[in-house]
């Protein structure tokens, strides 16, 4: 990462710490014109323009509602933009509309980018636009937020979680005997609790679906076994700086550690379920090791094993730069397979994917945040799925 993405990753979360409202959302495809549509603004969801915009008070139906606000951008520069509610006809929707020409970002190569929005009071705004896996990674570690949170206003250690959720996380976290469990087993409780209160226990269970769901629920009890471990000692206050930068590394560290096996395991238990071989962490050339081959690793290194047969899967919570780093750990397979949490990235991105033998495995609800002309290169979790049980069934 280069000093000027570490400054403005930097500001962004030092804004977001210093005001009470923030908020922020991948840049999505209808965002950065790359479905024609630029001329519309940038979508923020209605809950969080809410209160971001309108005070709280709810949006009307039928109404259109017009703001005039100030942005500061990346701590440098200014717009006089608008944010709209669109409530007549058809539309029922929240934009930020009037950027003025020449405009550096939610351009088609943004597409994917993470926005951030910070209310400095009802008229002035901060806004970062972060570009490279390792701002974007950086800043969702600085807030112990996951891909999936993102869209939403940004909590800054609240745990007003339902009451019975809230109660099962607790009793887990007093039955520990170390401070932090393995990320494994955070990644088991976190099933187990989200099982306990699923309210659709007899229908039919989605694999894209229920993945999301289960990350969500990991990190509601990462923030808050988080929260029972520093909040005394936050509170209490530091000797010096020395200290205070050294607890916010080692809170920073193991954040970033928890979240690049998390996924993992939450794959692997959706293969478990579904009764897929496979092995992760499988050694393949040298000291590579993809996250997951199908069937196994023994296949993988028996020549004679059809090489048809074999499937190989990484897991990227964030794909916008790191994804060129699956396309040698299989020689083997041609045909790369790469999951994200990803909400979004460019035509050319994707084109450079498709060129590379690299398909995109993405939950189904995140597909419309990619360009419509690119959808169709797309796959879900549960065509994945069947994609290798076909194999492993014949």
């Amino acid at each position: 990462m280069s000093n000027c993405d570490l400054t403005v990753m930097l500001q962004a979360i030092d804004d977001v710490n210093n005001y009470d409202l923030s908020f922020c959302k991948f840049v999505a495809a209808n965002d950065s014109g790359e479905t024609g549509g630029h001329q519309s603004g940038v979508l923020i969801n209605k809950e969080p323009a809410r209160k971001l915009f309108n005070q709280g008070r709810n949006f009307i139906k039928g109404d259109n509602l017009k703001i005039g606000i100030k942005i500061k951008w990346q701590n440098d520069f200014e717009t006089d933009s608008v944010f709209t509610y669109y409530g007549k006809g058809t539309r029922n929707e929240c934009r930020i509309t009037q950027f003025g020409k020449g405009f550096p970002f939610f351009r088609p190569e943004n597409t994917g980018d993470l926005f951030v929005l910070i209310q400095k009071d009802p008229e002035n705004y901060h806004a970062y636009c972060l570009s490279t896996e390792d701002e974007i990674n950086g800043f969702l570690d600085a807030f112990g937020m996951s891909p999936t949170d993102t869209g939403s206003l940004i909590e800054k250690d609240k745990f007003n979680y339902e009451a019975g959720i809230d109660s099962e996380i607790m009793k887990f976290i007093d039955s520990l005997n170390v401070e932090f469990p393995p990320a494994v087993r955070m990644a088991e409780i976190a099933r187990e609790i989200y099982s306990r209160f699923d309210n659709r226990k007899k229908s039919p269970k989605i694999p894209d679906d229920e993945i999301i769901r289960w990350i969500n629920m990991e990190y509601r009890v990462f923030k808050n076994l988080e929260y029972k471990s520093y909040s005394e000692k936050v509170t209490r206050g530091f000797r010096d700086v020395d200290e205070f930068v050294e607890m916010a590394n080692r809170v920073l560290n193991r954040r970033k550690s928890r979240a690049g096996k998390s996924l993992e395991y939450h794959l692997a238990a959706i293969f478990d379920i579904n009764s897929l071989h496979y092995t992760a962490q499988c050694i393949t050339e040298g000291n590579k090791k993809p996250d997951f081959i199908f069937p196994g690793t023994a296949e993988y290194h028996d020549l004679a094993f059809l090489v048809g047969d074999l499937t190989f899967l990484g897991a990227k919570t964030t794909c916008k730069d790191r994804w060129r780093q699956v396309i040698n750990e299989a020689d083997r397979i041609e045909i790369k397979h790469l999951f994200t949490l990803q909400q979004g990235i460019s035509e050319k991105q994707i084109d450079e994917m498709t060129q590379s033998n690299v398909t995109l495995v993405v939950p189904k609800k995140y597909h419309k945040a990619y360009p419509k002309s690119r959808q169709d290169k797309l796959w879900t979790l549960e065509k994945f799925l069947g994609y290798v049980k076909e194999k492993q069934n014949n």
